[in-house]
Order: structure tokens, then C-alpha cells, then sequence
């Protein structure tokens, strides 16, 4: 960092604490994430639950083996245009004003600078634009995506599903509805601990748990070719050859589009998780190389694991043991995959037990990636006590670290040179209340029926809506010369065959935001009759929570009425170009540390703040 860069920056720092307002300060370059974590990102929160709970439900819904296989593999397609999508406008968005002071040509230019948030940048870029030419609302958008996703961006589906795992696992195959709960609440809570006391503890686990993730993933596959081939004859029952009979895999009773759809779903969640790196984005090394490469590279990964694991539990499980149950929901494919393999009861809880540990491996990822969101929701000022919500703090474990290195001289000048490790520890606080919330929300529903509703929710309101509208909003500043996207994704990431998978993303979420409404057949397994609720409900809600953040905005236009006051939000990047691990210049402009401040101010209209309000002398 340039010796004025540096004094500019120690300067502003100084008039922002002089004021009381917040600093939140970037990850050192040593404390940065790389490739391979980012791949983890993606394969720890993609193989969670889903992969081992849902093929039953999608068979269910499909009635076929080869049609099940083959909506696994169209959803990772779906998946694929989508991180192309999310690249795309994560690489473009936000853009920023760079000072002459900083440029090589000494005038003022507009750049991207990557930033964490994920969706809420895109949205707020496509639908908050300030530009008076568009007349949006001020904070509306903001509303909408920051409400819903504070209460809907968690995993508390998965919550539940691990708390009736482990009881499983113990050998109580009927767990008691408070145990589950209660089990559900102590893994959240030991998650949010965790990131609480170490940002590097926890990025160091959640790699560690994707690479066993993979591995158990593997296993499995090469366990069901191996009885597909005449192995393990003394173990267990016969393959199921006939599954992937070509004269027969394809037929099927099932032609009711509304169980087409919500098995769509299911798969559609499984493969939700490509979008966790784009939270956390300006906390990765060099955004624009590692992101396009390994971004890609994981949910290639997904996808070819989830259709051959698919491939293995037909090799291995007659399709007629859901197609013909009473009472499918209690049954799950990875359970009875392991039994009929090696022929005991025993591996039901082996397998339970491996599964709870995918699903806290999953609750870890989506903990770390989700507090930063909702870390920069509350740095717009839209919910109470925003900026004690949008402050970073530095973890126990730095401090202990810290104070260990001070009496080690070798190690003293790292420790001032580098800030300590920081934490956004109020919002993994948030996070974790509005996790609970809804576990107790669902708490008077059997564990199967809230595991099913918490994730069909988070499918669609998480995935299909905020997918649907992302998208479409890529296509119409794409073809409104107004908004100028050539210019502000020149240089960035541009997909082959451009427009094409912004097409296939929109109408593929718009095809199922309303195909969920259609009501399944009687025996399908997502009837009223297995789900417990019925099929309109959950698509109703999903819609719903769209009003909540406009309700949420008149409330807060409301108390800005009553106070005659207007909130004044300033967040004042402090950007510089990186520089690759040798020093050279790599020209990426990045996000060092950004300065927020919010204000209640009488009469005085909204005006935005750049760093030319800091420039020196």
C-alpha cells in the first residue's frame, strides 16, 4: 500500500472515530481466501441434506429412475447458467468512483469493485438505481431482499434434519419432537460460536469438511457400481438391475405437472450453494482470477457427484420400495441404500450418522456466508441498532493469539503490521436468533413436515424468486441502453453465447415460481396427504415474503414522517489496486476497508458520499 494511500486511509479512520461511526475493515492479505476454499464453499454447502433425503422424494415425484437421473442433470444445467449469472454481475457490481489522486490517468473513472452481499448488490444495482431517471424508491429495494433474507437466509430446515439424524444415529429411530428441536438449536448455536471465536478456525473446518464430504460421496459411488457389477454377493440383497433397465427405467405413472415441479424443487435445493462464495466476495484473493475458474470448477464437481451418487442408489435399491410405500416420507435413500448393501440394521444408524455430520458441515458454511449478508443489509440502516448489527470485532481467538506473539519478538512486528482477524459477531448473532425463530416457528410440526416446509420455502423464495428476478434484472440492463452494461462489464467476465444463460436461468425460475402452485396428484409425495400441509401453501408464502420488506419500508418511511427526520446513510469504500503475492500491480481495485455512518438528520435531503468527502489537503 502507497505511503499516501496509507495516510489517507489512517486519516479517515481517525475523523470517523473522532464522529463515532463504524470501520469496517477487509481481511489482511495473508487472512484473504483462496481457490481451493472457495470451491469448499460451494461443495460443503451444496452436499448437505439434500443429497441423501430428497432422490426418494424426487422418484416419488417423477415415478421413473431415468426421469429422476435426468432432472438431476437438467438442474445442474439450470445451476451452471446461474453461477454464470452471479459471476457475471459479482465481477460488474458494485462500481465505484475512483478518485484522480488514484488513477494512473489522474482523472476521476468509474470502476467495479467486488463486494460481499451476493444478491442484495445486484438487486439494489438493478432495481435501487439512483440515477432520477428511474425514480426508485429510496431504501425500498433494500427492504425487500434485507427482510426476507434476514429471515429466510438460514438453514433451519436442515437444523431439524440434523437434530433427527443424531437421534437416529443413537438408536432412537422415533425421536421425540422437543429432542429434535432442542438438538436442531444446539448445533446452530455451536456454529455461531464457532465463527464467533475464530474466522480462521472456522474457514480451516468448513475445507475440512468438504474435502470428507466428497470422499463419503465417492465412496458411495464406487460401493454401488461395485454391486452393479456382481459384488458384494454375500452381502445384503441382489442389484437392482432392473432400475436402470432401458425397456423400463422411463415408465412411469406420474403425469401431473405440480409433482414435476416441487421435485424440481428438491433437486433445485441440493444444488443451492453456488452462490455462497458471492457473500464472502470481498474477502477473496484476487476476485476476478480465482472466481470465473473456481466457481465453475465446483459446481462441475456437484453436478457429477450428485448424478452418479443418483446412478448408485438405483444400482443398489428396487425403486419399488418408495413407489409402493405407505408412507414414503419416512423413508430416505441413503438409509435403505446402505442396508440393502450390506444387510444390517445397523447401517441405518451409520448412515444417520454420517448424515448429521454432512448436515452440521452444511449449517457451518451457510453461518459464515450468511452473517456477512446480513452484515451488509445493516450497514444500509433499515432495522434497529443497524450499525451495532454491521460492526465487525476482533476474535477471542486473535486476541489470545495476539497476546501470545507479543512475548515472542520474532513474531511482534507481524502482529502490528496486520490488523487482527475480525468477525461480523452482532450478525452471526442475528443470524442465529432468526434461525431459532423459525425452528420454533415449524417446532409444532413433526420433524419430517418442518424439514419439508423450511426447505421448500427456502427453495423457492432463496433460490427460484431471487433467481428469477437476478436474472430477468441481468437481461434488461443488458438490452437497456440506458443502464450502459457493456461499459460497466468491459474487461470483467463475459460468458460464451451472452445473453443465452441468463435466458435459460429466467425462465427456468419463472417456469417453476408458478408451476409450484399447480396441486399434485393424490398419491404424489408431495400431496397434502404425505406433506402435511397443503400444496399451495408454501409457494403462497414464498410470494408473500416479497411484501414483507415493502411492508417493512412504509413502516420505516413512517417513523421518518413522525421523527421529521430523514436517515442519511454514508458508506465510504476505501479502495486501492491489488497486488499479486510477488507486489506486482495485477490492476484489480479492491476493497480495503470501508467507513459507515448513519444519521438522522431534519430537512436535509439524501445525498451519497464518496471518498472525495476524505481526500487530504
Amino acid at each position: 500500500m502507497a505511503a499516501f494511500d496509507q495516510a489517507h486511509y489512517n486519516q479517515a479512520i481517525k475523523d470517523f472515530e473522532e464522529s463515532h461511526q463504524r470501520i469496517d475493515v477487509s481481511p489482511t492479505k495473508k487472512q484473504l481466501l483462496g481457490g481451493f476454499t472457495v470451491i469448499c464453499l460451494v461443495l460443503n454447502r451444496t452436499i448437505g441434506s439434500g443429497i441423501f433425503t430428497t432422490p426418494s422424494k424426487i422418484l416419488g415425484g417423477t415415478g421413473s429412475p431415468a426421469v429422476a437421473i435426468m432432472l438431476w442433470a437438467f438442474g445442474g444445467l439450470v445451476a451452471m447458467t446461474g453461477v454464470l449469472c452471479w459471476i457475471e454481475l459479482g465481477l460488474s457490481v458494485p462500481v465505484q468512483t475512483i478518485p484522480g489522486y488514484l488513477t494512473l490517468s489522474g482523472n476521476e473513472e468509474e470502476k467495479s469493485v467486488p463486494r460481499s452481499g451476493g444478491e442484495k448488490n445486484f438487486l439494489e444495482f438493478i432495481y435501487g438505481h439512483k440515477d432520477p431517471r428511474f425514480g426508485h424508491p429510496k431504501f425500498l429495494i433494500t427492504c425487500v431482499y434485507g427482510i426476507l433474507f434476514i429471515v429466510l437466509g438460514n438453514l433451519s430446515g436442515n437444523a431439524v434434519a440434523f437434530g433427527s439424524y443424531v437421534m437416529i444415529a443413537a438408536g432412537d429411530s422415533t425421536p421425540a419432537r422437543g429432542t429434535v428441536i432442542a438438538i436442531a438449536i444446539g448445533g446452530l448455536t455451536l456454529c455461531t460460536s464457532l465463527h464467533v471465536f475464530s474466522r480462521r478456525g472456522g474457514v480451516l473446518i468448513n475445507n475440512i469438511f468438504a474435502t470428507a464430504k466428497v470422499l463419503m460421496l465417492l465412496s458411495m459411488i464406487i460401493l454401488g457400481f461395485i454391486k452393479a457389477g456382481g459384488g458384494l454377493k454375500s452381502k445384503g440383497v441382489p442389484a437392482a438391475t432392473e432400475n436402470l433397465n432401458p425397456n423400463t427405467s422411463f415408465q412411469t405413472n406420474r403425469h401431473d405437472i405440480g409433482s414435476y415441479a416441487d421435485a424440481f424443487l428438491y433437486v433445485f435445493y441440493t444444488y443451492s450453494g453456488f452462490e455462497q462464495p458471492f457473500y464472502v466476495l470481498s474477502e477473496v484473493r484476487n476476485p476476478r482470477k480465482i472466481f470465473p475458474r473456481y466457481t465453475i470448477a465446483a459446481i462441475l464437481i456437484a453436478i457429477t457427484l450428485f448424478v452418479l451418487v443418483n446412478v448408485s442408489y438405483y444400482c443398489v435399491v428396487p425403486k419399488e420400495v418408495y413407489l409402493n410405500s405407505e408412507n414414503p416420507e419416512s423413508l430416505d435413500m441413503a438409509t435403505v441404500f446402505f442396508q440393502d448393501l450390506f444387510g444390517s440394521i445397523g447401517a441405518q444408524r451409520a448412515m444417520a450418522g454420517l448424515i448429521a455430520t454432512s448436515i452440521f458441515g452444511n449449517l457451518l458454511v451457510m453461518t459464515f456466508t450468511a452473517a456477512r449478508v446480513k452484515q451488509e443489509i445493516a450497514k444500509e440502516g433499515i432495522i434497529p441498532f443497524a450499525l451495532f448489527f454491521a460492526s465487525g470485532s476482533t476474535t477471542p481467538w486473535a486476541r489470545m493469539r495476539a497476546r501470545w506473539q507479543s512475548q515472542r519478538p520474532g513474531l511482534a512486528q507481524e502482529a502490528v503490521e496486520s490488523h487482527l482477524e475480525q468477525t461480523p459477531a452482532a450478525a452471526l448473532g442475528l443470524h442465529w436468533f432468526t434461525s431459532v425463530f423459525l425452528v420454533a416457528v415449524t417446532s409444532a410440526l413433526n420433524s419430517g413436515t418442518a424439514y419439508s416446509f423450511l426447505v421448500s420455502l427456502y427453495s423457492y423464495v432463496i433460490i427460484v424468486l431471487l433467481g428469477f428476478l437476478v436474472s430477468g434484472g441481468l437481461l434488461y440492463v443488458k438490452f437497456d441502453p440506458r443502464r450502459e452494461w457493456k461499459t460497466i462489464s468491459k474487461g470483467n467476465f463475459r460468458p460464451w453465447l451472452d445473453p443465452l444463460h441468463a435466458v435459460i436461468y429466467f425462465l427456468a425460475m419463472g417456469f417453476f415460481a408458478f408451476a409450484a402452485f399447480a396441486k399434485p396428484a393424490a398419491n404424489s409425495p408431495f400431496s397434502t396427504k404425505y406433506q402435511q400441509y397443503a400444496w399451495y401453501l408454501m409457494p403462497a408464502v414464498g410470494l408473500s415474503s416479497l411484501l414483507w420488506g415493502v411492508i417493512w419500508w412504509f413502516g420505516l418511511k413512517g417513523v421518518m414522517r413522525y421523527r421529521r427526520k430523514d436517515l442519511i446513510v454514508k458508506r465510504v469504500p476505501y479502495i486501492v489496486q491489488d497486488t499479486d503475492p510477488d507486489g506486482t500491480n495485477n490492476g484489480e481495485w479492491v476493497q480495503r476497508a470501508e467507513l459507515v455512518d448513519h444519521e438522522w438528520v431534519a430537512n436535509v435531503p439524501s445525498r451519497s458520499t464518496s471518498m472525495e468527502d476524505y481526500e487530504l489537503g
